[in-house]
């Protein structure tokens, strides 16, 4: 297994070009037995992408292109996305373990009692996207990715890191935060910010939070007041 490492964040990523394992391509991420290991899958553009029950292991996925995609109890364990496209991507009541999404396209995706453990999002457009009940059982980097609009709600992700990313209007509605590492990023337009206990950030980022906090609470200044 490789690693990346921003901080004290180490997340142990797909290290598919190991001596002895060989990826044969298929056609399809479908198998009769729901089971798929050693493979890449190349190069497809799909109306719809469904599966259902699916276990995805020791594989990589390259410039996939979807119109609609529903992945439901899927389990994926050293798997790395690359280059794909994904739209309008419902993934739910899944676990992935030890997979990294780089250069991928999953805005308006809606992530949904979803389990993350040693996953990285590298370069990733996840704008508008939803995580409702998404937990961090282990760590989980989002790094220069856009997370603009994004709404987390319910979930649990003290063991994540963002770094160099788009936060602009993301939006923290509930949940468990404790730990998140926001430092390296601009603070100054999230939102939902009563949910961010005990986060990690930067004194220089202080500012900023005060610049969120007084956009949140719609707050007027006195000079302002007195002139309307």
């Amino acid at each position: 297994m490789s690693t990346r490492t921003i901080r004290a964040t180490s997340v142990a990523i797909p290290h598919l070009n190991e001596p002895g394992l060989y990826l044969s391509q298929v056609t399809s991420l479908e198998n009769s037995r729901g089971r798929l290991a050693e493979f890449h899958y190349a190069n497809a553009d799909l109306r719809s992408l469904e599966l259902t029950g699916a276990h995805l292991i020791d594989g990589r996925i390259t410039a996939l292109t979807t119109q609609r995609t529903h992945l439901d109890e899927l389990r994926a364990d050293s798997v790395e996305f690359s280059g794909c496209d994904l739209s309008s991507l419902r993934w739910s009541n899944s676990k992935l373990s030890r997979v990294a999404f780089r250069d991928c396209k999953l805005m308006g995706a809606t992530l949904e009692d979803v389990i993350l453990d040693n996953v990285l999002f590298e370069n990733c457009k996840l704008d508008y996207s939803t995580l409702v009940r998404t937990r961090a059982t282990g760590p989980v980097i989002f790094s220069r990715c856009s997370l603009r609009e994004a709404a987390f709600s319910a979930s649990d992700l003290g063991s994540a890191l963002m770094n160099d990313c788009d936060l602009r209007h993301a939006d923290f509605d509930s949940g468990t935060y404790r730990g998140l590492d926001l430092r390296g990023n601009d603070l100054s337009q999230l939102r939902g910010l009563s949910s961010l206990r005990q986060v990690i950030i930067d004194q220089a980022q202080t500012p900023q939070l005060a610049e969120a906090l007084t956009a949140e609470l719609d707050i007027t200044y006195g000079e302002e007041h007195e002139s309307t």
